[in-house]
Protein backbone atom coordinates (compact mmCIF):
# COMPACT_ATOMS: atom_id res chain seq x y z
CA UNK A 1 0.00 0.00 0.00
CA UNK A 2 1.24 3.50 -0.85
CA UNK A 3 2.18 5.74 2.08
CA UNK A 4 1.66 9.39 2.95
CA UNK A 5 3.73 11.33 5.46
CA UNK A 6 2.15 14.40 7.11
CA UNK A 7 4.47 16.69 9.08
CA UNK A 8 3.21 18.62 12.11
CA UNK A 9 5.23 21.72 11.18
CA UNK A 10 4.78 23.82 14.30
CA UNK A 11 5.45 20.94 16.67
CA UNK A 12 8.65 20.00 14.84
CA UNK A 13 9.88 23.59 14.67
CA UNK A 14 9.23 24.21 18.37
CA UNK A 15 10.91 20.98 19.41
CA UNK A 16 13.94 21.71 17.24
CA UNK A 17 14.20 25.26 18.56
CA UNK A 18 14.32 24.13 22.18
CA UNK A 19 16.36 20.96 21.68
CA UNK A 20 19.22 22.24 19.55
CA UNK A 21 21.86 24.91 20.21
CA UNK A 22 21.39 28.27 18.48
CA UNK A 23 22.92 28.38 15.02
CA UNK A 24 23.21 31.24 12.56
CA UNK A 25 24.26 31.82 8.98
CA UNK A 26 23.77 34.61 6.45
CA UNK A 27 19.98 34.15 6.76
CA UNK A 28 19.99 34.78 10.52
CA UNK A 29 19.11 32.26 13.26
CA UNK A 30 18.67 28.81 11.70
CA UNK A 31 18.92 26.24 14.53
CA UNK A 32 15.24 25.28 14.42
CA UNK A 33 15.27 25.15 10.62
CA UNK A 34 18.26 22.85 10.71
CA UNK A 35 16.48 20.58 13.19
CA UNK A 36 13.29 20.59 11.13
CA UNK A 37 14.96 19.42 7.93
CA UNK A 38 17.26 17.01 9.75
CA UNK A 39 14.28 15.19 11.27
CA UNK A 40 12.36 15.44 8.00
CA UNK A 41 15.19 13.69 6.17
CA UNK A 42 15.32 11.01 8.86
CA UNK A 43 11.57 10.44 8.50
CA UNK A 44 11.81 10.25 4.72
CA UNK A 45 14.55 7.66 4.97
CA UNK A 46 12.68 5.58 7.54
CA UNK A 47 9.15 5.71 6.07
CA UNK A 48 9.96 6.12 2.36
CA UNK A 49 6.62 7.83 1.66
CA UNK A 50 4.96 8.16 -1.70
CA UNK A 51 3.39 11.52 -0.73
CA UNK A 52 4.50 14.32 1.59
CA UNK A 53 2.54 17.17 3.21
CA UNK A 54 3.45 19.75 5.87
CA UNK A 55 0.80 21.44 8.02
CA UNK A 56 1.28 24.63 10.05
CA UNK A 57 -0.89 26.60 12.46
CA UNK A 58 -2.54 29.74 11.18
CA UNK A 59 -1.05 32.67 13.15
CA UNK A 60 -4.45 34.05 14.16
CA UNK A 61 -6.87 32.86 16.85
CA UNK A 62 -8.98 29.77 16.22
CA UNK A 63 -12.39 28.48 17.27
CA UNK A 64 -11.03 27.10 20.55
CA UNK A 65 -10.26 30.62 21.74
CA UNK A 66 -13.93 31.45 21.17
CA UNK A 67 -15.07 28.36 23.12
CA UNK A 68 -12.87 29.12 26.11
CA UNK A 69 -11.36 32.53 26.86
CA UNK A 70 -8.57 30.92 28.88
CA UNK A 71 -7.38 28.71 26.03
CA UNK A 72 -3.60 29.17 25.73
CA UNK A 73 -4.10 32.49 27.55
CA UNK A 74 -0.82 32.38 29.46
CA UNK A 75 1.21 30.67 26.76
CA UNK A 76 4.23 32.91 26.05
CA UNK A 77 4.48 34.55 22.67
CA UNK A 78 6.68 32.86 20.12
CA UNK A 79 10.35 33.59 20.73
CA UNK A 80 11.67 36.43 18.61
CA UNK A 81 14.35 34.11 17.18
CA UNK A 82 11.82 31.44 16.23
CA UNK A 83 9.36 33.62 14.30
CA UNK A 84 11.73 34.38 11.38
CA UNK A 85 12.82 30.74 11.31
CA UNK A 86 9.23 29.62 10.88
CA UNK A 87 8.92 31.90 7.87
CA UNK A 88 12.28 30.73 6.53
CA UNK A 89 11.24 27.08 6.86
CA UNK A 90 8.01 27.68 4.96
CA UNK A 91 9.91 29.59 2.28
CA UNK A 92 12.31 26.69 1.81
CA UNK A 93 9.50 24.14 1.66
CA UNK A 94 7.74 26.21 -0.99
CA UNK A 95 10.92 26.42 -3.07
CA UNK A 96 11.29 22.65 -2.81
CA UNK A 97 7.69 22.31 -4.07
CA UNK A 98 6.52 20.54 -0.91
CA UNK A 99 2.82 21.24 -0.18
CA UNK A 100 2.15 23.47 2.85
CA UNK A 101 -1.31 23.31 4.45
CA UNK A 102 -2.61 26.20 6.60
CA UNK A 103 -6.25 26.95 7.35
CA UNK A 104 -7.84 29.88 9.18
CA UNK A 105 -9.82 29.45 12.42
CA UNK A 106 -8.34 26.01 13.16
CA UNK A 107 -5.05 24.52 14.26
CA UNK A 108 -2.62 22.40 12.32
CA UNK A 109 -3.92 19.42 14.32
CA UNK A 110 -7.34 19.87 12.72
CA UNK A 111 -5.88 20.13 9.23
CA UNK A 112 -3.80 17.01 9.89
CA UNK A 113 -6.79 15.12 11.29
CA UNK A 114 -9.01 16.01 8.34
CA UNK A 115 -6.31 15.18 5.80
CA UNK A 116 -5.46 11.88 7.50
CA UNK A 117 -9.12 10.86 7.53
CA UNK A 118 -9.35 11.43 3.78
CA UNK A 119 -6.03 9.83 2.86
CA UNK A 120 -6.51 6.71 4.98
CA UNK A 121 -9.19 5.50 2.59
CA UNK A 122 -6.47 4.56 0.11
CA UNK A 123 -3.12 5.14 1.78
CA UNK A 124 -1.19 4.20 4.91
CA UNK A 125 -0.74 7.50 6.74
CA UNK A 126 2.11 8.48 9.04
CA UNK A 127 1.97 11.71 11.07
CA UNK A 128 5.31 13.09 12.24
CA UNK A 129 4.65 14.87 15.53
CA UNK A 130 5.64 15.12 19.17
CA UNK A 131 2.12 16.07 20.25
CA UNK A 132 0.42 13.26 22.16
CA UNK A 133 -2.98 14.85 21.47
CA UNK A 134 -2.70 13.41 17.96
CA UNK A 135 -2.80 9.90 19.41
CA UNK A 136 -6.57 10.21 19.12
CA UNK A 137 -6.11 10.00 15.32
CA UNK A 138 -4.41 6.59 15.37
CA UNK A 139 -6.27 3.97 13.36
CA UNK A 140 -5.28 0.80 11.48
CA UNK A 141 -4.17 3.01 8.56
CA UNK A 142 -3.02 6.01 10.62
CA UNK A 143 0.10 5.89 12.76
CA UNK A 144 2.21 8.50 14.50
CA UNK A 145 5.92 8.91 13.97
CA UNK A 146 7.36 10.49 17.12
CA UNK A 147 10.85 11.70 17.95
CA UNK A 148 12.78 10.68 21.00
CA UNK A 149 14.29 13.10 23.49
CA UNK A 150 17.52 13.79 21.57
CA UNK A 151 15.83 13.92 18.16
CA UNK A 152 18.09 11.13 16.96
CA UNK A 153 15.50 8.37 16.63
CA UNK A 154 11.94 8.11 15.37
CA UNK A 155 9.37 5.66 16.72
CA UNK A 156 6.20 4.46 15.02
CA UNK A 157 3.19 4.54 17.35
CA UNK A 158 0.22 2.36 16.46
CA UNK A 159 -2.84 1.45 18.54
CA UNK A 160 -0.79 -0.87 20.75
CA UNK A 161 1.73 1.92 21.28
CA UNK A 162 -0.97 4.31 22.45
CA UNK A 163 -2.29 1.75 24.91
CA UNK A 164 1.23 1.06 26.16
CA UNK A 165 1.99 4.74 26.73
CA UNK A 166 -1.34 6.02 28.07
CA UNK A 167 -3.11 2.86 29.19
CA UNK A 168 -6.13 3.68 27.02
CA UNK A 169 -7.28 3.21 23.43
CA UNK A 170 -6.82 5.95 20.81
CA UNK A 171 -10.58 6.65 20.73
CA UNK A 172 -10.43 7.37 24.48
CA UNK A 173 -7.69 10.03 24.28
CA UNK A 174 -10.20 12.89 23.97
CA UNK A 175 -12.10 11.78 27.06
CA UNK A 176 -8.83 11.26 28.92
CA UNK A 177 -7.95 14.91 28.17
CA UNK A 178 -11.45 15.93 29.20
CA UNK A 179 -10.80 14.47 32.64
CA UNK A 180 -7.18 15.49 33.25
CA UNK A 181 -7.13 18.74 31.25
CA UNK A 182 -4.09 20.12 29.49
CA UNK A 183 -1.58 22.39 31.19
CA UNK A 184 0.09 23.48 27.94
CA UNK A 185 -3.18 24.57 26.30
CA UNK A 186 -4.54 25.68 29.69
CA UNK A 187 -7.93 24.04 29.76
CA UNK A 188 -9.06 22.66 33.10
CA UNK A 189 -10.39 19.12 33.00
CA UNK A 190 -11.87 17.91 36.29
CA UNK A 191 -10.06 19.35 39.31
CA UNK A 192 -8.50 16.58 41.39
CA UNK A 193 -8.69 13.90 38.69
CA UNK A 194 -5.24 12.82 37.57
CA UNK A 195 -3.95 10.45 34.90
CA UNK A 196 -4.23 7.34 37.06
CA UNK A 197 -7.85 7.96 38.04
CA UNK A 198 -8.80 8.98 34.50
CA UNK A 199 -7.25 5.80 33.13
CA UNK A 200 -9.08 3.62 35.63
CA UNK A 201 -12.43 5.25 34.90
CA UNK A 202 -12.02 4.93 31.14
CA UNK A 203 -10.87 1.34 31.37
CA UNK A 204 -14.04 0.49 33.28
CA UNK A 205 -16.65 2.66 31.53
CA UNK A 206 -15.14 3.36 28.12
CA UNK A 207 -16.31 6.93 27.48
CA UNK A 208 -16.86 10.17 29.38
CA UNK A 209 -20.63 9.97 28.87
CA UNK A 210 -20.73 6.48 30.39
CA UNK A 211 -18.75 7.66 33.42
CA UNK A 212 -21.35 10.33 34.12
CA UNK A 213 -24.15 7.83 33.59
CA UNK A 214 -22.68 5.66 36.36
CA UNK A 215 -21.73 8.31 38.90
CA UNK A 216 -23.81 6.59 41.61
CA UNK A 217 -21.50 3.57 41.42
CA UNK A 218 -18.34 5.55 42.12
CA UNK A 219 -16.64 6.12 45.48
CA UNK A 220 -17.74 9.44 47.06
CA UNK A 221 -14.31 11.05 46.61
CA UNK A 222 -14.49 10.55 42.82
CA UNK A 223 -18.21 11.21 42.48
CA UNK A 224 -17.99 14.62 44.16
CA UNK A 225 -15.11 15.77 41.98
CA UNK A 226 -16.82 14.62 38.81
CA UNK A 227 -20.14 16.22 39.74
CA UNK A 228 -18.46 19.52 40.53
CA UNK A 229 -16.32 19.44 37.40
CA UNK A 230 -18.92 18.21 34.90
CA UNK A 231 -19.13 21.45 32.90
CA UNK A 232 -15.34 21.72 32.79
CA UNK A 233 -15.08 18.11 31.63
CA UNK A 234 -17.41 18.59 28.68
CA UNK A 235 -15.78 21.91 27.75
CA UNK A 236 -12.38 20.25 27.86
CA UNK A 237 -13.72 17.43 25.71
CA UNK A 238 -14.67 19.93 23.00
CA UNK A 239 -11.31 21.68 23.23
CA UNK A 240 -9.39 18.40 23.03
CA UNK A 241 -11.28 17.01 20.05
CA UNK A 242 -9.36 17.29 16.79
CA UNK A 243 -11.66 18.24 13.92
CA UNK A 244 -11.56 15.64 11.15
CA UNK A 245 -14.25 16.86 8.75
CA UNK A 246 -12.74 20.06 7.40
CA UNK A 247 -12.99 20.57 3.64
CA UNK A 248 -9.29 19.97 3.12
CA UNK A 249 -8.58 19.48 -0.56
CA UNK A 250 -5.40 17.51 -1.20
CA UNK A 251 -4.11 17.04 -4.72
CA UNK A 252 -1.80 14.06 -4.68
CA UNK A 253 0.37 14.69 -7.71
CA UNK A 254 2.00 17.85 -6.27
CA UNK A 255 2.62 15.93 -3.05
CA UNK A 256 4.36 12.97 -4.70
CA UNK A 257 7.71 12.19 -3.14
CA UNK A 258 10.29 11.04 -5.67
CA UNK A 259 13.82 11.61 -6.93
CA UNK A 260 13.10 14.97 -8.60
CA UNK A 261 11.68 16.22 -5.29
CA UNK A 262 14.82 15.00 -3.51
CA UNK A 263 16.96 16.84 -6.01
CA UNK A 264 14.94 20.02 -5.52
CA UNK A 265 15.18 19.74 -1.74
CA UNK A 266 18.94 19.17 -1.88
CA UNK A 267 19.36 22.28 -4.03
CA UNK A 268 17.26 24.36 -1.63
CA UNK A 269 19.26 23.14 1.36
CA UNK A 270 22.49 24.01 -0.45
CA UNK A 271 21.14 27.44 -1.44
CA UNK A 272 20.25 28.25 2.18
CA UNK A 273 23.67 27.15 3.46
CA UNK A 274 22.89 23.74 4.94
CA UNK A 275 25.62 21.73 3.17
CA UNK A 276 25.54 18.71 5.49
CA UNK A 277 21.77 18.40 5.10
CA UNK A 278 22.09 18.83 1.34
CA UNK A 279 24.48 15.88 1.25
CA UNK A 280 22.08 13.81 3.35
CA UNK A 281 19.22 14.69 1.01
CA UNK A 282 21.31 13.50 -1.90
CA UNK A 283 21.80 10.14 -0.20
CA UNK A 284 18.15 9.66 0.76
CA UNK A 285 16.24 7.35 -1.58
CA UNK A 286 12.78 8.41 -2.69
CA UNK A 287 10.17 5.82 -3.57
CA UNK A 288 7.87 7.05 -6.34
CA UNK A 289 4.19 6.18 -6.25
CA UNK A 290 3.35 3.10 -8.30
CA UNK A 291 0.09 4.55 -9.67
CA UNK A 292 0.24 8.36 -9.47
CA UNK A 293 -3.11 10.13 -9.30
CA UNK A 294 -3.71 13.77 -9.99
CA UNK A 295 -6.47 14.13 -7.45
CA UNK A 296 -7.87 11.93 -4.69
CA UNK A 297 -10.84 14.13 -3.70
Amino acid sequence: MAKALIIDGNALMHRSFHALPPLTNKFGPIGAVYGFFSILLRALQQIKPDYLFVAFDHPGPNFRHQLYIGYQLKRPEMDANLTPQLKLCQEMLAKADIPILIKEDVEADDVIGSLARRLRRRLQVYILTGDRDLMQLVRPRVRLLTWQRRLTQLRVVDRAGVEEELGIKPRQVVDYKALVGDSSDEYPGVAGVGPKTAGQLLQKYGRLEAIYQHLAELPPRWREKLEKGKNAAYLSQKLATIVTNLPVSARLQPARWNRPKLTALAKVLQEYRFPSLARRAGRTLGKPAANPQTKLF
